[in-house]
């Protein structure tokens, strides 16, 4: 008798199964390069965009500019390698149109080499009003240290930004006399605060009565006088210093160079350049 082998063969399903599970196997995708962070790389982003519209900041910060030319400048055989252990480097940005034929802005940097800030004041100017310059801290600004990714050999770098914490230098705090009521504490901003609304404000919240509202005015008014006025006084005291008349010299000394962002694929064109910064500021070198 004959014997009949018997081949041993998979179910349809699983058959149908294993021919997809095949197809579903691709070959692992090449690996991807990241470029490594420069050390500088986000130096020009750290300095506030002194004179640019709130409005017009994202416009600004929407494109990767490229600022390697500054970024060589620290290194051996650039203009801030080897400065020296009293000098350091300030840095203060601003913008310009980049090209005649586009409104679009792109960011300068202004870097002083020197011993010291170059300006501890800044400028305000306005379509309806007086040039006014007033102290750094006024607007909330300072010099800020720069923390590079790595120490190296970098003098020190510091940029012109907005300070996180609250200045005082505004704030006029006085006690409103009320009868029979205890006397009202005001906290008063004259650079935020108008006088009139902020009195509206009080009558809203019914801490001071529509009956009093002429008289708080007028000792608010009275007592923001004596702010400002001791604000000059002390500019005043600083410029009668004899260090103040050291001034001439330290600008005669200092060193300013503009730099604009290196020209990519990735940025608007860069049509327009010069040396100009503002009228407070020599020509560049």
């Amino acid at each position: 008798m004959s014997k009949v082998s018997k081949r041993k063969t998979l179910p349809a399903a699983t058959e149908e199964a294993t021919t997809r599970r095949t197809k579903r196997v691709k070959a692992s995708p090449p690996p991807q390069y990241v470029e490594e962070q420069r050390n500088l790389q986000d130096l020009w982003k750290a300095a506030f965009l002194v004179g640019t519209k709130w409005d017009r900041l994202d416009s600004v910060y929407k494109y990767n500019w490229d600022f390697r030319n500054l970024e060589k400048e620290f290194e051996e055989g650039g203009k801030f390698y080897g400065i020296g252990p009293t000098n350091k480097v300030y840095i203060f940005a601003a913008t310009e149109t980049a090209s005649t034929a586009l409104p679009e802005l792109l960011p300068t940097l202004a870097t002083v080499v020197a011993p010291r800030p170059p300006s501890m004041e800044i400028a305000i100017n306005a379509v309806q009003r007086e040039e006014e310059i007033v102290p750094l801290k006024h607007m909330k600004m300072d010099w800020m240290p720069y923390i590079p990714l790595a120490k190296s050999n970098l003098p020190q770098i510091f940029v012109m930004d907005v300070e996180e914490e609250k200045e005082r230098d505004a704030d006029v705090e006085f006690f409103f006399p009320r009868e029979p009521q205890p006397p009202l504490n005001c906290e008063f901003n004259w650079e935020v605060d108008e006088v009139e609304t902020y009195t509206d404000n009080l009558i809203e919240e019914e801490e001071l009565s529509p009956d009093e509202k002429e008289e708080f005015m007028e000792i608010l008014k009275e007592e923001v006088k004596k702010s400002k006025r001791k604000m000059m006084d002390a500019r005043k005291k600083r410029m009668e210093n004899p260090n103040y008349e050291e001034a001439a010299t330290y600008y005669g000394n200092m060193k300013l160079y503009k730099i604009y962002p290196v020209q990519t694929p990735d940025t608007p064109m860069i049509e327009n350049r010069c040396h100009y910064v503002n009228r407070y500021y020599r020509p560049t070198l």
